[in-house]
């Protein structure tokens, strides 16, 4: 992705769309997905952190996905507050460069570990007995500092040169210029969607295949939760990111008469806005990827639901009290009232 520099592009070749709607549109999108995103993965976060117990190298995989995820929900209001501004920054330089760059990061970081945990999956499922399937959690470290030191080699770039974009006094933030093509980050942008989606559609298809040529094995719980794994990490991946990399196919195919069409802008913003809605859906693939999850997720639920008082309850049923207590005071209430009627009693004998 390519930056328009302040000096270069301060003669208007930066477009000016009248009535700018995707300052209407973007706002809203960008706050449920900040929202959400925040809650799903923070909750994944601290599943991964106080409930699983076990890590296991896909745990590691999974929580470096929602580490990335995690990290770009946090540059979300910057880039409201930017276009509730009508796309003008008001941050400054610096801090444009590091948004876009924490944002392309833990973009490109999101999609190599759905991709990796997508591997992972087909190799446990396809191939058992493969050496893959016994690494230790060590190896699973170093191959995730490795795929983060790749991913940081492709970004840093966002770091050196100014994002600032200004036409008629106002400066936009952007990681690449809408108004024109922008070369080999553009390829960048396609080969980053359509090489992981061959691999995960290619790992998808034969996990899908092997489980119903083994009837008996497709009905063990634990292939059923592979399957649909697999099938979630699919539409995600392509829910989240194909609407953006065929948007920008479009506007390269159409300029540059499509260079200040409005409504060409606004897709291509709304689209870009969705593979930020695809790290608010990945919480998905935690509640199929381990038992532990579900579980942690029910203790959660059952924890918001119970009524929090400060002392015992008297209104509580019988339904609610332990048996103990039950049998305790029942037992209690029903010797105390026998005695009474006995020391009611004339002839204590008859008792």
């Amino acid at each position: 992705w390519a930056a328009c520099p302040v000096p270069a592009m301060d003669n208007g070749s930066c477009c000016a769309i009248e009535g700018d709607p995707i300052s209407q549109v973007m706002p809203p999108l960008l706050v449920l997905a900040f929202v959400l995103g925040v809650l799903g993965n923070g909750l994944a976060l601290c599943g991964f952190c106080f409930h699983v117990k076990t890590w296991k190298p896909s745990t590691i995989y999974l929580f470096n996905l929602a580490v990335a995820d995690f990290l770009l929900m946090v540059c979300l209001p910057f880039r409201t507050d930017y276009y509730r501004r009508h796309r003008r920054w008001a941050f400054g330089d610096v801090c444009c460069r590091l948004v876009l760059f924490m944002l392309a990061m833990n973009r490109a970081g999101s999609i190599v570990f759905l991709t990796v945990v997508a591997v992972d999956r087909y190799f446990k499922v396809v191939h058992p007995h493969h050496a893959v399937n016994a690494i230790s959690r060590r190896t699973a470290a170093g191959i995730v500092c490795a795929l983060w030191a790749s991913v940081l080699v492709g970004t840093v770039h966002l770091l050196l040169g100014s994002r600032l974009c200004v036409h008629e006094g106002a400066a936009s933030c952007e990681s690449f210029i809408m108004e024109s093509a922008n070369g080999w980050h553009d390829i960048m942008f396609q080969l980053e969607f359509f090489l992981p989606l061959a691999i995960i559609l290619f790992c998808s298809v034969r996990i899908v295949g092997r489980l119903r040529q083994r009837q008996q094995l497709a009905r063990q719980s634990r292939m059923r939760r592979a399957t649909w794994f697999i099938l979630v990490v699919v539409v995600v991946f392509v829910t989240g990111y194909l609407p953006s990399v065929s948007a920008r196919l479009y506007f390269l195919w159409t300029v540059p008469a499509s260079a200040c069409d409005a409504s060409v802008h606004l897709a291509l913003h709304v689209t870009l806005s969705l593979t930020y809605i695809n790290s608010m859906l990945d919480p998905l693939l935690y509640y199929f990827s381990s038992p532990s999850f579900p579980k942690f997720y029910s203790k959660l639920k059952i924890r918001s639901l119970r009524p929090k008082w400060p002392g015992p309850s008297k209104t509580q049923g019988p339904e609610e009290m332990p048996t103990s207590n039950l049998c305790g005071e029942g037992c209690a209430n029903m010797a105390n009232s026998f005695q009474s009627r006995c020391d009611a009693q004339w002839d204590l004998h008859t008792c």
